[in-house]
């Protein structure tokens, strides 16, 4: 399996070199030059087999010319040893809990199978790799720990100022060994063009080998299919049209579903739900693509502006506008409807929902108002206590601090504080 640049400017290259590259050289996001979908028996029967079993037969064909079936095993062995429970709310909806990994986010997935994969790519190098990565909430924090004291890898964190939980600052600040933090006086937006640009500075490349575990990383990106395969094993037994509410910032874990319904899995129909940075949902409609500046929102890892990975969903349905119709839906909420849909469900099930999965629960059930018989799946993809500020205001309670969290919030701060991109190709350069 090659993957290849959307800009398609370049030659084909390995997992592996896609990996390590993160962007390709003509500022493309690499795409696998096939999808073959998995037998018909593998979905007949997909109760029967672990997640493990689930994982590798999915991911196998995009990384078996560069990692062994033994190591593969191993790998998934280290990145899926939590639960990805499907629980139902009311009738018809229920919700894919992703938030039992370490770091208590959806991240956890992508971040764990980059880092053993890079892992197991840098033994014997003598380069070391710096991780290059920005961070509009959860990212930093599933990143930091899925590198930490991984041998030949250096990682490096952009992250807004005072646009993250204190929560979620904490797990990305006070790791330290070859975690770094910086900490931008902007917004995601700005940390993000900071990253692409550094990788695309020939001063700085020159000098030290960059990778991204932003989800524009394969790496990062494609895992995250596993779990809607896992949530499909656990509702297939309803025997209705299964759809998937996404809470969407960046598009990379709801294209990984997608991709996923390429390799077969009989899913009808997915939404897009997103805050006020409302770019697909106005695309969809439209049919223009017009990114913005991000607004902040209490879904903070929502705000993004121009989402990175909505090229490879275009992508993988040729960029014909009425084939995505048909497959995606996407609707935008404010702060106030979601703050509402967390406190009415909380009052009718009690049910705490963080606000992107209230955001997801929002779509799903506008999807439904014309599709009522569907069986609806909304992505709770963070823990509630990641953004204790926002439910303790919205429904005035307290969330149990869990055993993940209450490790770092002891722990002292760490960053460097950082205004431009010249600061941060200094740290780059002399580092």
């Amino acid at each position: 399996m090659k993957f290849y640049s959307l800009n398609q400017l370049i030659p084909n290259t390995s997992f592996k070199e896609a990996v390590i590259a993160g962007i390709a050289p003509d500022k493309g996001l690499y795409f696998p030059e096939s999808i073959t979908p998995l037998p018909s028996d593998f979905f007949d029967t997909i109760e029967e087999l672990s997640n493990h079993e689930i994982a590798f037969q999915a991911i196998r064909q995009f990384v078996s010319e560069d990692i062994p079936d033994a190591i593969l095993k191993e790998i998934l062995e280290n990145t899926l040893d939590f639960d990805f429970p499907v629980v139902e709310i009311e009738e018809n909806v229920a919700t894919l809990e992703l938030f039992h990994g370490p770091t208590m986010a959806f991240k956890d997935v992508g971040a764990r199978f980059m880092a053993n994969c890079l892992g197991y790519f840098s033994q014997g190098e003598k380069e070391e790799v710096t991780v290059l990565v920005a961070t509009s909430g959860d990212t930093g924090g599933a990143v930091a720990n899925g590198f930490l004291g991984v041998d030949g890898v250096n990682v490096v964190i952009l992250y807004p100022s005072g646009k993250v939980s204190d929560i979620q600052e904490k797990q990305l600040t006070t790791l330290g060994v070859n975690i770094v933090a910086m900490e931008v006086d902007g917004t995601f937006d700005d940390c993000q063009r900071m990253v692409k640009t550094a990788f695309l500075d020939g001063e700085i490349t020159g000098h030290k080998k960059l990778t991204s575990a932003n989800s524009i990383n394969v790496a990062r990106w494609l895992p995250q299919l596993f779990y809607f395969l896992f949530a499909y094993k656990q509702a297939k037994s309803k025997g209705k049209e299964i759809v998937f509410s996404v809470p969407s910032g960046n598009f990379g874990n709801i294209c990984a579903g997608m991709v996923a319904q390429k390799l077969g899995m009989p899913i009808k129909h997915f939404v897009a739900s997103t805050n006020v940075n409302d770019v697909v949902p106005k695309f969809m409609q439209q049919g223009i693509y017009n990114p913005v500046p991000s607004i902040a929102t209490i879904s903070n890892a929502m705000d993004v502006g121009d989402p990175s990975n909505f090229v490879r969903i275009r992508h993988l349905y040729q960029d014909d506008l009425s084939t995505l119709q048909e497959n995606l839906s996407s609707y935008a909420f404010t702060d106030d409807t979601t703050k509402v849909a967390m406190k009415e469900v909380y009052s009718q099930t009690g049910y705490v929902m963080d606000p992107h999965g209230a955001v997801g629960y929002l779509g799903l059930k506008e999807y439904q108002k014309s599709k009522p018989n569907t069986y609806g799946i909304f992505l709770e993809t963070a823990h509630p206590v990641k953004f204790l500020d926002v439910v303790e205001e919205t429904l005035g309670l307290s969330p149990e601090i869990p055993a993940q969290i209450q490790k770092v919030m002891g722990k002292e701060k760490k960053s460097n504080k950082i205004s431009s991109y010249d600061a941060l190709k200094s740290y780059l350069l002399d580092n």
